[in-house]
């Protein structure tokens, strides 16, 4: 019986996973003056002055990022319409969790 509970403990994903949801100041901390990678190999900087480059092959693009209601927002020129997303952390990863439940992942490489 104890390795059962065990095994259901770990497969649980919020027990398995530890990712935790970022407030205000927390996605503030998280991404200003920082770089993430993500698994297509594009890059994303976010300046503390609010201003984004993303980095995608031989391409870039700058945006405009802000924090606001718990939530991480960005615009996209020439776009000004702001995609917010809820972010969490967990270790070097930064997971992005739009409103329709679509999911991002960066990880830190400026470590």
């Amino acid at each position: 019986m104890r390795t059962l509970t065990l095994c259901l403990l770990l497969t649980t994903p919020a027990l398995a996973e530890n990712w935790r949801t970022l407030d205000d100041a927390g996605i503030t901390a998280a991404l200003s003056a920082r770089v993430l990678q993500y698994p297509d190999g594009s890059t994303q900087n976010f300046f503390q002055d609010g201003r984004t480059l993303s980095e995608a092959g031989a391409g870039a693009s700058w945006g405009k990022w802000w924090v606001a209601g718990g939530q991480y927002c960005s615009t996209w020129p020439p776009s000004d319409v702001a995609a917010c997303y809820r972010v969490e952390a967990q270790g070097l990863n930064v997971r992005f969790i739009g409103k329709a439940g679509d999911v991002s992942v960066g990880r830190y490489v400026d470590l």
